[in-house]
Parts: structure tokens; sequence; C-alpha cells
């Protein structure tokens, strides 16, 4: 499977921002998809994951301004990042499970200046 992230950009505090994950297989049947991040200096942390049901989880620090969502027949993932604060600054990546193999995209980086 390859995942192609994109989306990142340089955005004010308050701003948002869509990230798209494009997958190369069909992700309908993914177990399930993930968005991750890693800031400069710490290690990486789990963002959001939309399971192969449907059903989502955000981490605390995300919930309420973060959606994960998918498009299936796109074969892409989605992470829309409303009221962004400029501790969201990192590198994010997106992560699926298929046929519970990890496989993981190169990153886009998010931006948020105060």
């Amino acid at each position: 499977v390859q995942l192609q992230a994109s989306g990142g950009g340089l955005v004010q505090a308050g701003g948002s921002l869509r990230l798209s994950c494009a997958a190369s297989g069909n992700i309908a049947n993914f177990n399930s998809m993930s968005w991750y991040r890693q800031a400069p200096g710490k290690q990486r942390e789990w963002v959001a994951t939309i399971a192969g049901s449907g059903l989502t989880n955000n981490a605390d620090s995300v919930k309420g301004r973060f959606t994960i969502s998918r498009d299936n027949a796109k074969n892409t993932l989605y992470l829309q990042m409303n009221s962004l604060k400029p501790e969201d600054t990192a590198v994010y990546y997106c992560h699926c499970l298929r046929a519970w193999v990890a496989y993981w995209g190169q990153g886009t980086q998010v931006t948020v200046s105060s």
C-alpha cells in the first residue's frame, strides 16, 4: 500500500486546513486508517483513527476541532482541522492497517503561526 499525504501549509492560529491522504489500495478493505503527527523534538503521537466500520476516535488534544473522514470511492482519507493552535504545528503522517499490516505515508508539514 502506498499512502500520499497532502494539504499541509502555513496558517494563522484559529484557521483551518484539510489534509488528504490518497491510498493505492481499496480503503474499504482496510482495518483502519489514522493520522499521526510529530512536532520538532517530540515523539510521534496519534491524532485520530477511522475504523473499517466507520467508527472514529480522536486524541483529547484535538477533540472538537479535528474531524477524520474517508471517501471510499476516491480511496482517500481526510483530516479537517479547525481552530488550529500553534501547538498543532507538526509533520502529519497518514497510516493504515491492511490485513493487520501497518503502512505509513510520507508526512505533510503543518505550521500554525500565533
